[in-house]
C-alpha cells in the first residue's frame, strides 16, 4: 500500500512540475524569439498567476552592454499611475479624503486659467475626465517643473478642453495633481508616502519614484531598424511617470491586484479596475476587451502590465523609447495571447516597418534630386523653383503636425527626433533634395536670364554699329 501511495506521489509531481516548467519554457522561448526576430535590446518580464510567480526574468542588454535580470531598476512610465491611484484609494479608506470632493478643498492653490477648473474632483484626476488635456495646455512642450507643488501652480495658465467630468483625455498632469494631493494630505513627500506606505508593505524594496529621470538613465531609440543608445531627455515625471521598479518587484504589484495586498482592500483595488459607465479608462488602468492594463513611455523605455481574466498579470519592460507602437506592450499582449492558449508570432514593430518606407523614399528622393539638378540645365521656369521647396514646410512644422496627429501631445523638436528619428531624418534628406533642385533651377534661371541679357546688349549694341555706318556712308 505504502509502495503505491508512493507511485501515485510520484505521479502527480511528475504531471504537475512540467507543466508548470513548460510553460516558464514557453514564455522564454517566445521572449527570446521577439528579441531576435525584433532586434529589441533588452526587457524584464514579470508573469503570474493568482498569488503564484510563473516567470520573473531578464533577457538581453542594456545600454551599456550588462546584462538585464529579474532585479535591474528600469523605468516603468506610465504604470506609476495605477500606484498613484492607490496611495490616494488609501487616504480615501482612512476618511482623510473623498473621491468626488473638489480638488480645491485639499489643493486651495490649484487654480486653471479656465474657471471651470473649480468643478474638478478627485476621481476626476484619476479617471482623466478633469478636462485638462495636452490640446489646451501642451504640457511637454512646456518649461518643466521640478517639484509637484510647481507643477500644480503652473497650471493657473491652462485652460480645458471640455467640461469636466464629461469627456476622457490622457493628461499626465492629471496625475501630478494628484500626488500633490496625497503629499499635502498625508503631510509627507510622495516619494516617502510610496516608500513607507505602498511599496515596503507590499516587499517592493527595489521601487522608488522620482520627479526627473536619474542622471545617465539612457535606453534606446529605433531608426530604420537599428537601435541608437541615447540617454533620457531632462523631463518631469511626478506622480504620472516617474515609477523606477525590477521585474521582481512587479509580481509583487500584479499580485496586489487580486485583492489590494494588504495595502487596499479588496473593494479598493476592484474600483480601481472599474471604469465608470461610458468609459474604458478606471483610476490608472485601461479596460478593453475584457482585459485591465496600462502602458508606459518614456523617450528611452517602455512599460505594459496586463491582468487577464484567467487571473494571470503580465508586467514587460523594454529598453526602447516611446515610438509608433509601444513595444513592451507589443510583447506583453502576445505573452498574455501565449498564457492564454493562442499561438503568438513575433512581429515587427510597425515603426521599423514604416522606417524602411521612409528610407525608400529618401533614396528615392535623392534619386529625383539627381536627375532634377541635371534637368535644371535647360529651359528654367520661375514657377518651377517654387515645388522642391515645399518638404521644408512639414519639416519646420513637424512638433505641431504630429501634435495635431496624436490628439494634441506636442512636444519639442528634440523630443520627436526621440520619439521618431527616422521620420526627422527622412524628411530632412527629402527637403534637402528638393531645396537642391531649387538652388539649381534658380541658378539655371539667372544664368538664362544674363545670356538673354548678353545677347540683347549684342544685339543693340550691333544695332548701332550699323547706323553708324550707314550714317557715315550716306554722308
Amino acid at each position: 500500500m505504502t509502495r503505491l501511495f508512493l507511485l501515485l506521489a510520484t505521479l502527480l509531481l511528475a504531471t504537475a512540475a512540467p507543466a508548470g516548467a513548460a510553460q516558464r519554457l514557453d514564455i522564454d522561448e517566445y521572449v527570446r524569439a521577439y528579441l531576435d526576430h525584433t532586434g529589441l535590446p533588452g526587457a524584464a518580464v514579470a508573469v503570474t498567476h493568482g498569488g503564484d510567480v510563473v516567470r520573473v526574468a531578464g533577457y538581453g542588454h542594456d545600454n551599456a552592454g550588462a546584462p538585464i535580470t529579474a532585479s535591474t531598476p528600469l523605468p516603468i512610465a506610465s504604470l506609476s499611475k495605477s500606484m498613484t491611484a492607490f496611495a490616494v484609494l488609501q487616504l480615501v479608506e482612512t476618511e482623510h479624503l473623498g473621491l468626488d470632493e473638489p480638488v480645491t478643498r485639499y489643493l486651495p492653490d490649484f487654480r486653471l486659467a479656465d474657471g471651470r477648473g473649480a468643478r474638478i474632483t478627485v476621481r476626476m484626476l484619476l479617471d482623466q475626465t478633469s478636462g485638462m488635456a495636452d490640446s489646451a495646455f501642451p504640457d511637454l512642450a512646456l518649461p518643466q517643473p521640478r517639484t509637484l507643488a510647481e507643477a500644480v501652480s503652473r497650471l493657473q495658465d491652462a485652460q480645458l478642453a471640455s467640461e469636466p467630468g464629461t469627456r476622457f483625455h490622457y493628461h499626465n498632469p492629471n496625475y501630478e495633481v494628484a500626488a500633490r494631493i496625497v503629499e499635502v494630505v498625508a503631510g509627507q513627500p510622495f516619494a516617502e508616502y510610496l516608500k513607507t506606505r505602498l511599496f515596503a508593505p507590499l516587499g517592493m524594496t527595489a521601487t522608488a519614484t522620482v520627479d526627473a529621470p536619474p542622471k545617465r538613465t539612457a535606453g534606446y531609440v529605433r531608426a530604420f531598424g537599428f537601435e541608437v543608445p541615447v540617454p533620457e531627455p531632462d523631463w518631469f515625471t511626478g506622480g504620472s511617470h516617474g515609477v523606477l521598479s525590477t521585474a521582481e518587484d512587479l509580481t509583487k504589484w500584479l499580485r496586489a491586484q487580486r485583492d489590494g495586498g494588504g495595502v487596499v482592500s479588496p473593494a479598493s483595488a476592484a474600483l480601481a479596475h472599474t471604469p465608470a459607465p461610458g468609459h474604458d479608462y478606471a483610476l490608472g488602468w485601461s479596460v478593453r476587451d475584457g482585459r485591465t492594463s496600462h502602458t508606459g513611455d518614456w523617450f528611452t523605455h517602455t512599460a505594459a502590465q496586463v491582468l487577464l481574466p484567467g487571473g494571470y498579470g503580465v508586467a514587460v519592460v523594454a529598453n526602447t523609447g516611446m515610438a509608433l507602437d509601444n513595444e513592451a506592450e507589443l510583447l506583453a499582449q502576445d505573452l498574455a495571447s501565449l498564457l492564454e492558449g493562442g499561438a503568438p508570432e513575433p512581429a515587427l514593430p510597425a515603426g521599423v516597418v514604416a522606417d524602411r518606407v521612409l528610407a525608400a523614399l529618401a533614396l528615392i528622393a535623392v534619386g529625383l534630386a539627381i536627375l532634377g539638378v541635371r534637368r535644371a540645365r535647360r529651359k528654367p521656369r520661375w514657377w518651377r523653383i517654387v515645388p522642391p521647396l515645399l518638404p521644408l514646410v512639414p519639416l519646420a512644422c513637424l512638433p505641431q503636425l504630429l501634435g495635431w496627429v496624436f490628439a494634441g501631445r506636442r512636444g519639442t523638436y528634440a523630443q520627436v527626433l526621440h520619439v521618431w528619428p527616422g521620420l526627422v531624418v527622412a524628411l530632412g534628406v527629402v527637403a534637402l533634395a528638393g531645396l537642391t533642385v531649387a538652388a539649381a533651377r534658380a541658378r539655371a534661371l539667372v544664368s538664362g536670364t544674363r545670356g538673354r541679357d548678353q545677347e540683347e546688349s549684342d544685339e543693340t549694341r550691333g544695332d548701332a554699329r550699323w547706323v553708324s555706318a550707314n550714317r557715315r556712308s550716306g554722308s
